[in-house]
């Protein structure tokens, strides 16, 4: 908790424009409290968990062939294959992703997207950002955001209203399931705002190098050692 609570006037260097992030990290803030919160915790209450895993399954299912792709383009081929694998199994025998049958049977759901991809090809996170309604991202991630959207299977969908129902839906049972996340949160946190940033951050670092990342160099590291002095 203490390393939550920043000294006044110090300044993140990961986090140059911290006033206007503050700015859409409140703005965030009260649509989640009057909107997105209430919506989900009713959510909640209407359907059973049951329904809402099967929900989930159907979403995360749509979202196996682009994982799959991001894993090929950082050279993780088995990987690759194996989230491609995936969404033909639980789509056919899965009745359309509905039920996740592809991990019943030992088939491990990755974690991918292009705002890793970058970073393994290189692209430093750059400056922390915080997006409207998305939150937490950073200048490498927010790119890789607007590709994952623009490649999203959902946009293919059709009827717009049917698509647009869907990305409602998806995002309801995101938030859902996000809800305790947030309660601890609001308990632990001396400063929401660092603590979200510093963790997501530090998620992010591992998620690029798949829970493996580097040490980071550390100022007294790069120190040469000091001699002591020596007594006349």
């Amino acid at each position: 908790l203490s390393g939550c609570a920043t000294t006044e006037g110090e300044r993140d260097p990961r986090d140059p424009w911290e006033g206007m992030n503050r700015s859409v990290y409140r703005f965030n803030e009260t649509f989640d409290e009057y909107l997105a919160k209430p919506v989900a915790r009713t959510y909640v209450k209407v359907l059973h968990q049951e329904i809402r895993t099967r929900i989930a399954n159907f979403f995360s299912n749509l979202q196996d062939p682009l994982i799959g792709l991001n894993n090929f383009l950082q050279g993780k081929f088995e990987d690759g294959v194996n989230d491609w694998a995936r969404f033909v199994v639980n789509s056919s025998f899965g009745l359309f992703g509905l039920h996740d049958v592809a991990g019943d049977g030992g088939m491990e759901k990755h974690n991918e997207d292009f705002g890793q991809t970058f970073g393994r090809w290189g692209a430093g996170p750059g400056p922390y950002l915080v997006l409207p309604i998305l939150s937490s991202s950073s200048v490498r991630d927010g790119l890789g955001t607007g590709l994952d959207m623009w490649l999203d299977p959902m946009g293919e969908i059709r009827p717009i209203d049917v698509r647009n129902s869907l990305i409602v839906l998806r995002a309801t049972n995101v938030r859902a399931d996000l809800l305790e996340a947030s309660r601890i949160l609001e308990e632990a946190a001396l400063d929401k705002y660092v603590f979200q940033r510093d963790a997501y951050l530090q998620r992010r670092r591992n998620l690029v190098y798949d829970g493996r990342p580097p040490r980071e160099p550390r100022e007294r590291d790069e120190e040469p050692a000091k001699e002591p002095a020596k007594e006349p």
